[in-house]
């Protein structure tokens, strides 16, 4: 029986089946976050970086993890690109020129990723790599249900467990307490690795360009906070003798501070208290720094920063709608890295499954990322083509565009309903008297009544039906070519209506019902 092996060529440990390797680590379980930003200033942070950068990433890890726990702005705008990913359909596509043994394997893939308990939580936080550079998510238990094994409980573990060490290889190990680390088990981690930015694993992380601003905002934060305490309030200057102790003064200073938050205080005999003017200034500085480093964070993690806020000048629907485009080019980037993390994932399950398949030659995992058009203006745009004699537009390139999937051989698909217009209903022939009929006709047969057909066949009497409407309105031609307004001319035909000549037409109308009544006397039998 052939070995059974990762995609980095590292054979099965059946201990992974019994329990995660984690378990077996007593050091990590010791080790709690030591939030670093609690002090940060200027010349600890690049220590910290500089840790991460010969392997020590747990100080850095802890320090990203405060970033989003205390700063909304970057939580929120991560958020956004992560949860992103969530709104992509994705399916599992075989390879090119696949055989039919290729893709009777991609469906039972499918079915096997359809079968992972909660992959949206697995793709979630895999995601998390954007900010940290990798997120390393441990196989907890794995499951075998009609002979297939399928990883129904994996857990994202604190990045803060790990660490690298360049001088072996750029992958990520258990901070067991060595020097080195140790590697993880093969068929017991889900790794992935995401380049935010491009350079070794500890450095590839999104948030060590945070790092910056994020600093810099809380110092502003911090200022600010100190000038709102004082803004308004007099200057207190204190004086003491001469003689005065340390007690004393101390004491001086201590009801200095009292005074201004309390309005009140003693002091001892002998001192003074002096006010100067109130403490003034504006808060402007300060809010345009905090502002800054918030839109730096937003053009960092989306690209811009017409998706976040809007500042009332430059927030135009034009600039929008571009940044909202670049916004698209990340998520579209972010899933296709994210498509080589599934890559490995389909690798492991088709190995553990017994399964050796080339990876050139396995299953991929595909997110949806097209840009769908809009429906109505792409419609009319290709029907304008159409119409003017294009006759290159593949069929296949408008479902894409349309994102509408080609149907299978024995698929359903959608037919317009037939369009039964009364007049084909009709006969096609001409006739006066058939076309008046449809106006009331809903979708009938052909008539058959010969009596009908003789009728239509019949001859109009165009000529005299338009003499007998000349005479009958020839009075309200004329009331109008007078020239009166609107309102005239309807009072003229208003006072005109009992002198119209409609004695031609009740003839034409009294030929024609007596024709009708002698016709249908001579026909009621048949």
């Amino acid at each position: 029986m052939a070995q059974i092996v990762d995609q980095f060529g590292r054979p099965f440990n059946k201990e992974v089946l019994d329990g995660p390797q984690t378990a077996r680590t007593a050091q990590i379980q010791r080790h709690w976050p030591e939030h670093p930003s609690r002090g940060l200033d200027i010349r600890r942070l690049p220590r910290i970086l500089e840790a991460a950068e010969r392997g020590d990433i747990a100080a850095q890890a802890d320090l990203f993890e405060d970033m989003v726990e205390k700063d909304g702005h970057i939580f929120s705008e991560m958020a956004k690109r992560k949860n992103a990913l969530l709104g992509l359909d994705w399916s599992i596509e075989p390879p090119v020129n696949a055989s039919e043994a290729e893709k009777s394997q991609a469906a039972m893939v499918t079915e096997w990723m359809h079968g992972i308990p909660d992959i949206h939580d697995l793709i979630l936080n895999a995601a998390d790599a954007i900010g940290h550079g990798f997120s390393a998510q441990e196989i907890e238990k794995w499951d075998n249900e009609g002979n297939v094994w399928l990883p129904i409980k994996t857990v994202l573990r604190p990045h803060r467990w790990f660490c690298t060490n360049p001088e072996i290889d750029d992958t990520v190990r258990l901070a067991d307490g060595t020097m080195s680390g140790a590697e993880l088990w093969p068929f017991g981690w889900l790794v992935h690795a995401h380049n935010a930015k491009s350079g070794y694993i500890a450095q590839a992380g999104l948030y060590r360009v945070l790092v910056w601003p994020y600093l810099f905002k809380n110092f502003s934060l911090r200022d600010f906070a100190e000038f709102l305490e004082i803004y308004g309030l007099p200057a207190r200057i204190g004086t003491y003798l001469a003689s005065a102790t340390e007690e004393e003064k101390n004491r001086l200073l201590y009801a200095l501070v009292t005074l201004g938050h309390d309005a009140a205080g003693i002091v001892p005999e002998g001192t003074n208290i002096r006010f100067e003017s109130a403490a003034n200034g504006q808060a402007e500085p300060f809010m345009s720094m905090i502002d800054w480093c918030e839109r730096t964070a937003s053009k960092v993690i989306l690209g811009g920063t017409l998706t976040s806020q809007a500042d009332g000048k430059t927030s135009t629907n034009a600039l929008g709608n571009v940044h909202n485009e670049v916004r698209h080019d990340i998520l579209v980037a972010d899933a296709r890295q994210l498509e080589g993390f599934f890559s490995n994932v389909i690798s492991m399950l088709l190995s553990i499954n017994g399964y050796a398949v080339s990876r050139r030659r396995q299953p991929r995992f595909v997110f949806d990322t097209r840009d769908i058009a809009d429906i109505s203006t792409f419609s009319a745009g290709i029907k304008t083509l159409v119409d003017a004699g294009l006759k290159s537009i593949p069929v296949s390139w408008v479902h894409q565009k349309m994102g509408i999937p080609v149907p299978k051989d024995d698929e359903p698909i959608l037919t317009p309903a037939p369009a039964v217009t009364p007049a084909a209903a009709l006969s096609s022939r001409p006739s006066p008297y058939r076309s008046f009929a449809a106006l009331s006709t809903t979708g009938v047969d052909d008539i058959s009544d010969p009596a009908q057909i003789a009728l239509d066949n019949a001859r109009s009497t165009p000529e005299a039906i338009n003499d007998a409407m000349h005479a009958l309105i020839a009075p309200l031609i004329a009331a109008l070519q007078q020239g009166q307004t609107p309102d005239d001319a309807l009072d003229i035909i208003a006072a005109s209506y009992p002198a119209l000549d409609d004695a031609q037409l009740q003839q034409l109308l009294s030929q024609a019902l007596f024709v009708a009544d002698v016709w249908g006397h001579l026909n009621a039998d048949k």
